[in-house]
C-alpha cells in the first residue's frame, strides 16, 4: 500500500468534496462548488493513497485572511490518523498563502473543538443552524435586488461585516442561480444585504448582514417568501441576541452547528450586525 501523499485538488475533485458534505448533512448549496471554485481554484486541497482521493480540505485565501473547511476524511478509512497528518498539511500550506501575520478562521464542528484547539485555534463564539419553514410575506418597499445595486456598496457593507475584501466571492455569491439576493435601502444608503439559495434540501440564507434588528427582519421575511414552503435555513450567530431571536420569533429550531475558532488574532467584527454568517466552508 502507498503512503497517503496530500495535493491541490481538481475541480472535479471540489465536487467529490461537495458530495461528502452532502452525505455527511450539511446540505452544500446547488451551485456552491462553482462559486467556491471561481473564488480560489488553489484553496482546495485533498489527501490521496493508491490513486484514490481518500479526504478532502479547503485552504481558501483572502489575502489578509485564510479560512479552513471541507475537512472530511472517507468514512470507512476514518480512526486511521490519516486525518490528523492532512490536517496539519493544510494549515501550514494556507500560512503559506497568507500575508504573514494573517489569522485563519474556521467553522469547525463541536466534536473536533479540542482538536483544533490543540492545533492552535481558539474559540469565540457558536455558529448555530436554525430550521424554520419558508412563509410568503410582502416584500417590504425598500428592498432592491442586489443586480440592480451598484457593487462598490454591495462591497463596503460586506468587508465591514465580513472583516476582509472578498469580491471575487461576492461578486458570484450575490447573482445565485437558485435563489435571490436583496439590499435593503434607506435613500442611497445600504443598511443590509441577504442571500438565499437553494440546497439539496431546502433553501440556506447567508449573509445576513444588517444595522438594525428591524432591517434584519425585512430581509429575512423577503428572502423566506422566495422559499415559502420548503425548509429553511439560517446559520445564527450565538453571540448576537437580536439573531437568536429573530430566529425563534419565526419558530426556526437549532439543527446543527459549528464552533467558530481562530488561529491568530480574531477579526473585530460587528457581530451585532450579522444575523447569519454566509458559510460554514468559506467564512
Amino acid at each position: 500500500m502507498e503512503e497517503v501523499s496530500y495535493r491541490n485538488a481538481t475541480r472535479d475533485e471540489l465536487d467529490i468534496a461537495v458530495s461528502w458534505a452532502a452525505a455527511e448533512g450539511w446540505n452544500p448549496g446547488l451551485d456552491d462548488a462553482d462559486v467556491f471554485w471561481e473564488t480560489d481554484p488553489e484553496g482546495y486541497v485533498v489527501a490521496e493513497r493508491d490513486g484514490e482521493v481518500i479526504a478532502t480540505g479547503s485552504i481558501v485565501s483572502y489575502g489578509d485572511f485564510g479560512f479552513m473547511g471541507f475537512f472530511i476524511v472517507k468514512q470507512e478509512l476514518r480512526s486511521q490518523h490519516i486525518g490528523t497528518g492532512f490536517w496539519q498539511w493544510r494549515k501550514e500550506m494556507l500560512h503559506k498563502r497568507l500575508t504573514p501575520g494573517a489569522a485563519i478562521g474556521m467553522d469547525g464542528v463541536f466534536d473536533m473543538q479540542p482538536f483544533y484547539a490543540r492545533g492552535g485555534f481558539k474559540f469565540t463564539h457558536r455558529n448555530l443552524r436554525m430550521e424554520g419553514v419558508g412563509r410568503p410575506s410582502q416584500p417590504a418597499g425598500n428592498l432592491s435586488e442586489l443586480s440592480m445595486v451598484p457593487f462598490d456598496k454591495v462591497a463596503d457593507l460586506d468587508k465591514r461585516c465580513f472583516g476582509f475584501d472578498r469580491e471575487r466571492f461576492l461578486r458570484k455569491w450575490i447573482a445565485p442561480k437558485h435563489g435571490l439576493a436583496l439590499g435593503a435601502f434607506d435613500g442611497d444608503h445600504l443598511q443590509g444585504y441577504g442571500v438565499v439559495r437553494q440546497c439539496g434540501r431546502g433553501y440556506k440564507i447567508g449573509p445576513l448582514f444588517a444595522e438594525t434588528s428591524e432591517t434584519a427582519e425585512s430581509i429575512f421575511l423577503a428572502l423566506s417568501d422566495r422559499a415559502a414552503g420548503e425548509p429553511i435555513f439560517l446559520d445564527t450567530p450565538e453571540n448576537n441576541p437580536a439573531a437568536m431571536a429573530l430566529a425563534r420569533k419565526y419558530e426556526m429550531s437549532e439543527v446543527f452547528g459549528c464552533a467558530r475558532m481562530y488561529a491568530g488574532p480574531a477579526p473585530s467584527l460587528p457581530w451585532e450586525n450579522i444575523y447569519g454568517v454566509t458559510t460554514f466552508e468559506l467564512g
